[in-house]
């Protein structure tokens, strides 16, 4: 199997992108294996690439993280990764991503959120994370996908203080790095999960959207009881 992103150009319409990326997602872990026996130390730069897009542009949210780093962990415990050298350069590239992302927000963000490609629920659900936690979202979401992409971008765009943003910022991308890697690492060597793998991701990613789910559960009830007030009133 042959490791390749999904590209809009290879899938020729949305469905096929859409399988690409879910094929790339839960079976990332024999991607990863495939490229590094393929191009070596080449994996280190594609691992770094995909962090920082996915933490550094707001147009690649669809990109894995969860799952990436405990995949990488997993390879790490067979010797194909080098994981004292993959943590300390995730890191980076988690919190330089994030910091690009916080000054594109601040910048360019009244430009960005008026382009018909730009998401403005996304933005939404990651302000009412904000509202919700505070300064401290900027660690939460790194455990969120999508929010994950948006939170540094929404800080920028408020204009959050940028110390503040960096205290948050670096710890942040360092829990969440280790956490995954880590846990990957002696949780992949485990026969009944390694043998299993695409299911653990599709546990990651299901507890990783459950924050999401019930904000939006919790927002449907607001506004139906808002709704049913109004009623009453009138």
């Amino acid at each position: 199997m042959s490791f390749r992103l999904p590209h809009r150009a290879d899938t020729g319409d949305s469905a096929a992108m859409i399988s690409q990326i879910l094929d790339f997602v839960l079976h990332i872990d024999k991607h990863l294996q495939t490229f590094a026996q393929d191009h070596g130390a080449m994996i280190y730069a594609l691992l770094f690439a995909i962090v920082f897009c996915e933490t550094g542009l707001v147009a690649t949210p669809f990109l894995p993280g969860d799952s990436l780093l405990f995949a990488v962990g997993a390879l790490s415990a067979q010797g194909l990764i080098r994981i004292e050298f993959i943590i300390p350069l995730l890191m980076c590239a988690a919190i330089i991503g994030d910091n690009l992302n916080y000054w594109i927000g601040r910048k360019a963000g009244g430009w960005i959120v008026n382009q018909r490609w730009f998401k403005r629920d996304y933005l939404a659900k990651t302000e009412a994370f904000f509202v919700k936690h505070g300064g401290k979202a900027i660690i939460l979401a790194r455990f969120v996908p999508i929010v994950r992409t948006f939170a540094p971008f929404t800080a920028g765009f408020g204009r959050m203080d940028y110390r503040r943003f960096l205290c948050y910022s670096l710890g942040g991308g360092l829990l969440w790095v280790l956490s995954f890697t880590i846990a990957g690492y002696f949780l992949g060597s485990i026969p009944i999960i390694k043998n299993n793998l695409k299911l653990v991701f599709v546990l990651i990613i299901v507890v990783s959207l459950l924050p999401i789910v019930f904000e939006v559960l919790k927002h449907k009830a607001e506004a139906k009881r808002a709704q049913a007030a109004k009623g009453e009133d009138v």
